[in-house]
């Protein structure tokens, strides 16, 4: 199966995650991704081993540059030499789409602009990830996920305060990146037709701030209708209902149930508790009295719930036709049942040899997974595509 962008090319000059993410998507649906680096250590993010700042060390697998990078070609340009930088143009006159994060000091200073790109390619796509977007006295600020998207970007404000007062720290390495990164990719996806149907490139603009925003979208426009500055912390005791909750079981593990239609459930729910009784009972018979009676009615819940251990409810609810799931580890997903039909964790085999799954971009088209092979080596592949340009 071919990908619904087989035949285009992407010149990506970017770093880190957010932008680069966003690459590794259009590898997943097909695009051919060239990835100009500096010869002098490429994308900073190929440190972070030695830098000690992830695990692996000599011979290891550096998961943070396979994720966002499988599949993708490196050239090493040095575009700051005349012909570094005149080899780089002509590989632009060969894309469709130019791609980076660079600020826009840094693109001036290189001669990498859209008016200087456009003279050599008049057709080309140009799509740029910022941390604050292109207009504002912040436009020529850097900005990692962990401050214009986690911080900035309002996200944080959704998650409980710690008991001291301090806000939550950012859950996991490169959160708001690979929203980000999702996005660019929609977008560049949207100005390829654009350009197919009316002849017009477009300049794409992506931010991690506005990401963060579009995330949080409810609550940011509630916010200021309700007046709260963040998201208030609840108590699950007092939820109009019951069905939507999260419950503890005997061996310490926690079921999210998502009942939003109880009514449709509420008998068959109480049966697999064994507790037939709380449906015919008149404080919890109907939506409108378990509201009213929601306290007793999620402690007698709390009260089932917690008499078994998971594998048991895994077992009891398994034809249970109400929305719920377990929440699961970062490891489990790799037995999800789901996660292994429908292809979302494939392997590629890394530089030295190990099998290592990726995490597959989450969108397929006519029902194939999506297939990786490994990050490039830092200018892997230089002289192979300066050949085929008659460099």
């Amino acid at each position: 199966m071919t990908g619904p962008l087989e035949g285009i090319r992407i010149i990506e000059m970017a770093s880190w995650m957010f932008v680069p993410s966003a690459a590794s998507v259009l590898v997943d649906w097909g695009a051919d991704v060239l990835k100009v680096e500096s010869p002098d250590g490429g994308d900073p993010q190929r440190g972070l081993i030695s830098s000690g700042l992830l695990p692996g060390g000599a011979g290891g697998v550096n998961f943070m540059v396979e994720q966002p990078n499988r599949g993708k070609r490196s050239l090493a340009i040095n575009l700051t030499h005349p012909d570094g930088h005149e080899t780089f143009m002509k590989l632009i006159e060969t894309a469709d789409v130019f791609l980076t994060n660079y600020l826009p000091a840094v693109r001036s200073r290189l001669g990498i602009d859209v008016d200087d790109l456009r003279e050599r390619n008049p057709d080309l796509i140009v799509a740029r990830g910022s941390g604050q977007g292109p207009k504002g006295p912040d436009a020529e600020k850097g900005g990692y996920d962990g401050a214009s998207f986690w911080a900035r970007g309002g996200v944080s404000a959704v998650f409980p305060e710690s008991p001291d007062g301090w806000p939550q720290g950012q859950p996991s390495p490169a959160f708001g990146d690979v929203m980000g990164g999702l996005t660019i990719a929609g977008a560049i996806s949207a100005a390829l037709v654009k350009r197919e149907r009316t002849g017009e490139p477009s300049v794409v603009d992506v931010s991690l701030l506005a990401t963060a925003m579009w995330q949080v979208s409810p609550l940011v426009v509630a916010a200021k209708l309700f007046g709260f500055g963040r998201l208030p912390t609840g108590d699950r005791t007092q939820i109009p209902n019951p069905g939507v909750n999260t419950y503890r079981t005997s061996d310490d593990r926690f079921i999210s149930l998502i009942l939003l239609q109880a009514d449709k459930h509420w008998e068959d729910l109480c049966a697999r508790l064994d507790r037939p009784d709380l449906a015919t009972d008149p404080k919890f018979a109907d939506s409108a009295a378990r509201a009213e009676n929601t306290t007793e009615c999620i402690g007698l819940l709390d009260e089932a719930f917690g008499s078994q251990t998971l594998e048991y409810w895994k077992d009891r609810l398994e034809t249970f036709s109400g929305v719920w799931t377990p929440f699961q580890t970062l490891t489990e997903l790799y037995d999800d049942v789901q996660a292994i039909a429908n292809g979302y964790l494939p392997t590629m085999t890394a530089a030295n040899g190990d099998e290592v799954q990726l995490v597959a971009s989450p969108a397929q088209f006519d029902e194939t997974p999506v297939s990786v092979e490994r990050a490039p080596e830092l200018g892997e592949h230089t002289e192979t595509v300066l050949n085929e340009l008659g460099v």
